[in-house]
């Protein structure tokens, strides 16, 4: 880490599509190709940075790890699993790493444990290792303290503690080591947070053997419970452990993304901070694992709105706010941490989010969907529940004709978007149909008449005549790729002719090559500077849209191309550049709960 020799900015960091997720539902670490970790939150994904180099080549910090000789590498997961193997080939042998983070499944202690084991598998190998952490985003001093093969690095507000197999050197700052190993021989490092007076609890062989062992089994015992068995049943099962990866045990939150900052455009201004739950993307997340079997993240994700969401409807969003913190606050306030030089120099680097404080109507469309599949796929709703949709659907029918952000974010002014309308279009009518499956009580005789004044609303306002498709918002004639949630939702029939129209113009003016642009920001300017890439949900929501309108030869065919924009582990950022690169917070749970439906889909039209 320091010292490192001055370079171009493209070269000190790798390509954002070069890592590996691990994870303990509680955190992650991001590990590049090279061995190297990049990012690391502890404990928890919304802490402050430890390893932050994927943000700050010089002043973020990282656990490097590899062969001292030159090497090629591949990565790859354990079968059905979240540990993460890097293999290292070189002329004299071959080595692996087999990075893993113990999963604690009844509130052990283990559960803010990394551990990295080095093997080498054939012949001899040198290694070398080097643990430079940078607390609070690189900006809080540490010190660092040996204790017999073990190093305990002191912030003031966090200790982590470093032991390992073989002997240490350290400085002010890192700790670092060099070592051989021969065919069968292993080493071991496990970091972990601790209070700055604890005796180093070691990770012996035996003991990291048998934390592998069970952080494997884990993993597959989760993965037993998924139902698909389709034709992408690999990549659907990837998607599935990833958004597995992104829950917040304690509390059953769902983030959007594990990382903050990384551009949607090289050298742009769109960074974000995704390390929080957007009642969106939760709650599409419930709706792709229900559809897999998995109920009882969406039993925990409904725990967690019941616990920490507001419905008095005295906010400036109404009843929901559009994200929470993973504990549930709901101050998320965005600050520009400016001693960081960003991505490849993509700054300002930004914390918290400002867009919490938006007006988003879609997000009740998407939490009563979820709320409608768990009643129907996992268990009846509870009284309690019940009455809390209530107040929602309420709120909804007096305010879904206010003009918001929209599903994008958008800082360019509020507008009337379709695709809000359309989702509390949904909202209301997903509580409707609970109310007459249960027979709970419910005012039909007024949610009825708004649900169908949205759809006519909609069909007369959100149509454009003189284009022949629907648009973007009020007033405007932009085409949105938010659109193609009109059929996704049954709100309009797939061969409908006004929607087969608006479909062609989708696929004639954002589609490329299977990807697929949000909208134009130069014909519908969003208040941002700077351009972005192809939104990888919006392209599996077009497959999806393909598939229900019965053109199967061309879903396929962009389905099998969307899955070659994955990198070589089936993870996806998310955005796509022109050039195929991922762009943006990486994981996206957004992407991968759109191929899950997309693949789902597909498949059981195909038969």
């Amino acid at each position: 880490m320091s010292g490192a020799p001055a370079q171009h900015k493209s070269v000190r960091y790798m390509p954002i599509a070069e890592h590996g997720l691990i994870g303990n539902l509680r955190t992650v670490a991001l590990v590049g190709t090279d061995g190297t970790i990049d990012w690391y939150c502890c404990p928890s994904f919304d802490s402050p940075s430890v390893f932050a180099a994927i943000l700050d080549a010089d002043r973020g910090g990282a656990f490097e790890l590899a062969a001292t000789v030159p090497a090629s590498t591949k990565q790859f997961y354990f079968p059905d699993t979240n540990v993460l193997i890097t293999r290292f080939f070189t002329e004299d042998g071959l080595g692996e790493i087999q990075d893993f983070m113990p999963v604690a499944e009844s509130g052990a202690s283990d559960r803010d444990r990394l551990i990295r084991r080095v093997v080498c598998v054939r012949g001899t190998i040198p290694f070398r290792a080097r643990v430079a952490p940078r607390f609070g985003y690189g900006a809080h001093p540490h010190t660092v303290r040996m204790l017999d093969r073990a190093a305990l690095f002191a912030s003031e507000e966090l200790s982590l503690m470093l032991t390992a197999t073989v002997p240490l050197e350290y400085d002010e700052k890192d700790v670092w080591t060099e070592f051989e190993l021969s065919q069968g021989d292993t080493t071991v490092f496990a970091l972990e947070q601790v209070s700055s007076e604890a005796p180093p609890r070691r990770c012996p062989h035996v003991e990291a053997e048998r934390e592998f062992t069970a952080t494997v089994a884990f993993w597959r015992r989760w993965l037993q419970q998924s139902r698909y068995r389709g034709r992408w049943r690999e990549m659907v099962h990837r998607s599935a452990l990833t958004l597995k990866l992104l829950t917040y045990a304690p509390t059953g939150a769902i983030v959007a993304a594990p990382t903050t900052s990384l551009p949607e455009q090289i050298g742009g201004s769109r960074n974000w901070d995704y390390r929080y739950v957007w009642v969106r993307d939760a709650a599409f997340a419930v709706y792709a694992l229900l559809r897999l079997g998995f109920t009882e993240e969406a039993e925990a994700f409904m725990g967690f709105l019941t616990r920490h969401t507001d419905r008095r409807g005295n906010g400036s969003s109404g009843p929901l706010q559009v994200m929470y913190g993973i504990d549930g606050r709901t101050e998320l306030p965005e600050r520009e941490l400016s001693h960081l030089e960003g991505y490849r120099g993509s700054a300002p680097v930004r914390v918290g989010n400002g867009a919490a404080t938006q007006l988003q109507l879609d997000i009740y469309g998407a939490l009563l969907d979820s709320v409608y599949l768990y009643d129907k796929w996992c268990r009846p709703i509870s009284s309690g529940h019940w009455r809390a949709v209530c107040a929602l659907v309420d709120w909804v029918c007096e305010h879904w004709d206010q003009p918001d952000e929209g599903v994008w974010e958008t800082r360019g002014g509020r507008k009337k978007f379709l695709y809000s309308h359309l989702m509390c279009w949904v909202a209301i009518d997903r509580a409707i149909r609970i109310a007459q499956h249960r027979s709970l009580p419910a005012e039909l005789g007024r949610w009825g008449p708004v649900r169908d004044a949205i759809y006519w609303r909609i069909m007369d306002k959100g149509w454009s005549p003189a284009r022949q498709v629907f648009v973007q918002h009020e007033d405007g004639d932009v085409l949105d790729a938010a659109v193609l949630m009109m059929p996704l939702t049954k709100f309009v029939s797939p061969s409908d002719p006004v929607w087969l129209s608006t479909l062609d113009a989708l696929g004639d003016e954002l589609v490329s090559d299977s990807l697929v642009w949000r909208y134009d920001p130069k014909a519908s300017p969003d208040g941002l500077e700077g351009e972005e890439g192809t939104f990888s949900i919006c392209s599996f929501w077009y497959v999806e849209a393909l598939t229900r309108a019965g053109r199967l030869n061309e879903a396929r065919l962009a389905f099998e191309k969307m899955l070659t924009y994955a990198n070589h582990l089936g993870l996806y950022a998310e955005e796509i550049s022109h050039t195929g690169e991922q762009q943006g917070n990486f994981p996206q749970a957004f992407t991968h709960l759109a191929l899950i439906s997309a693949a789902f889909n597909l498949d059981r039209t195909l038969g």
